[in-house]
């Protein structure tokens, strides 16, 4: 459903594309599907190793960061999956906009993971208060989680390099082990301001309580934009 939402934002038939912060891959697979030139990038060496077991031969990969990327080349799509908020906010949207082709679509899409039980999320709540106040990542840009339109659309609608920006919500759910629960929360960034004593202890805790199974809610928020013809 995810490729079909970008595809369908296209103007015409997308044949190059671009991944930012690639990470392993999951994404980069989804695209080659239907994008016959794929660049996958990430400043990590060690993931786009990983990367590269995954995806068909024919994907190119760049180990670099956003801002080290070369602006040389033009692409019909530029995507990033979870990772846009790891880019420099100076001159993002110029730089982003020198990598889309005139008319080309960018697309930025994830969303946490949640407990879909509430009685779990609950749990795990009054399980962490007294260790964090909370595991969210914040706006980037200070918006509200009530607001309809969420960041980085909010950016992109304010941006002169981009137009036709649209938010849509795709919902998803699946099952997490208990070990694998617990393995995913120690990927979220707030635990990693805990001494590792006090995150030891708190997954603990957490192992203690939680459901063999763990029911997650795992939505996609999309967020698609137009890069603006060149006049």
């Amino acid at each position: 459903m995810l490729l079909d939402r970008v595809m369908a934002h296209a103007e015409h038939p997308v044949h190059t594309a671009l991944e930012i912060g690639a990470g392993t891959g999951k994404a980069t697979r989804l695209f080659a599907q239907q994008v016959a030139a794929v660049t996958a990038t990430d400043p990590d060496a060690a993931m786009l190793a990983e990367l590269r077991k995954h995806v068909p031969a024919g994907v190119r990969t760049e180990q670099a960061a956003f801002e080290e990327l070369r602006l040389d080349e033009t692409y019909g799509l530029v995507c990033a999956a979870a990772s846009l908020h790891w880019i420099q906010p100076e001159n993002r949207w110029s730089r982003m906009a020198q990598l889309v082709r005139s008319g080309g679509v960018f697309a930025s899409f994830g969303g946490p993971l949640r407990p879909a039980d509430p009685a779990v999320e609950e749990v795990v709540r009054t399980l962490r208060a007294p260790f964090l106040d909370s595991d969210e990542i914040p706006s980037p840009d200070g918006t509200p989680p009530e607001h309809a339109m969420q960041w980085p659309g909010t950016e992109l609608q304010q941006s002169s390099w981009f137009t036709d920006v649209r938010q849509s919500v795709i919902e998803r759910r699946y099952a997490l082990s208990a070990i694998d629960y617990l393995g995913h929360l120690s990927t979220i960034s707030a635990y990693f301001v805990l001494a590792p004593a006090q995150r030891e202890e708190l997954f603990r805790r957490i192992g203690r309580v939680v459901p063999d199974v763990v029911e997650m809610k795992a939505d996609i928020t999309l967020h698609l934009a137009r890069r603006r013809h060149e006049p």
